[in-house]
């Protein structure tokens, strides 16, 4: 299911399109000028002038036929594809905002201690985590590396924002880990994350209007076989520092003229005993924002 008040990247049997989900149908923004020509220019245009972007997002719905149900692009009937969101942003994260995340990261590390003092400090923890060609969209695949031996996906909210560092929406991530990389030292955490099909997001991006992103439950769920071989839940509550504030360090000396994707960290991490495996299927749902839905491909070291 995709939310209503959502934009989506899509495609018809042709380029990708920028959509609008409202009221349960989906309408063609392309052709309503070059603001809308994709995500990108969406962000770029609504910088500086979020309300009114909104509004006149709601105003061509009003006055376009619809180019379908929502439900048909969720299903991929009439030729329609749901792509990932994101087009030309960065993609950066987070880490160590929940507690469950500091315990699990000071578990893994041979230098636990770094982990607890990052959680209590002033700046947070703020990474680059994937460009566009690395990160996938809903139903296709993400990548656990052939140089690792303990992986895991994080379930994240995940932040949209502007290249005026304005939050306008939201949409699901989920933050490939290498633990047993990462776990050997933390200099080698751009290795544990940063990788082909190391990132996925989707299924839309679910404008800010009427959600509060710090009341959200999240589920995560991974099937093996046909069964579920690992299932979790958390809430966005948990989130340790305001979301503004994690986008405000993001901003400082950096700049994003294509707008980012922004990965809150997670609070839901699989036992020690567990590693994912190629053919498993990742499932993270966040309430409001719709599922993420993603099989799991070995990648090979060449």
């Amino acid at each position: 299911m995709i939310p209503d008040d959502s934009l989506v990247r899509f495609a018809q049997g042709g380029a990708p399109r920028l959509g609008f989900v409202f009221g349960g149908n989906l309408y063609d923004l392309t052709p309503a000028g070059p603001e809308y020509a994709s995500m990108a220019a969406w962000l770029k245009a609504a910088s500086g002038r979020v309300p009114e972007a909104l509004d006149a997002l709601e105003a061509i719905a009003r006055q376009a036929a619809p180019l379908a149900p929502a439900q048909a692009l969720a299903e991929g009937a009439g030729g329609l594809t749901l792509l990932s969101p994101l087009d030309a942003q960065e993609v950066w994260a987070c880490g160590v905002t929940y507690e469950m995340s500091r315990e699990a990261r000071m578990c893994e590390s041979e230098e636990p201690t770094i982990y607890g003092r990052v959680y209590e400090a002033e700046r947070p923890e703020i990474f680059f985590k994937a460009t566009p060609h690395r990160t996938v969209g809903p139903g296709e695949a993400v990548g656990i590396r052939g140089d690792s031996t303990w992986d895991v996906p994080e379930p994240e909210l995940t932040l949209v924002v502007t290249p005026g560092l304005e939050i306008v929406g939201y949409t699901v991530g989920n933050d490939m880990s290498s633990r047993s990389i990462e776990g050997e030292n933390p200099l080698y955490l751009p290795q544990a994350k940063v990788y082909d099909r190391c990132c996925a997001l989707g299924p839309a991006v679910r404008l800010g209007r009427g959600l509060d992103p710090l009341n959200l439950n999240i589920h995560l769920t991974i099937w093996r076989n046909g069964a579920v071989a690992f299932e979790g839940a958390s809430h966005t509550s948990k989130i340790h520092r305001p979301l503004e504030e994690l986008v405000r360090y993001l901003g400082r000396c950096n700049r994003f003229p294509e707008g980012v994707f922004v990965l809150t960290g997670t609070g839901i991490v699989p036992p020690d005993t567990f590693t994912l495996a190629e053919g498993d299927v990742v499932e993270i749902t966040i309430e409001g924002l719709g599922t993420l839905r993603n099989p799991v491909v070995l990648l090979p070291v060449l």
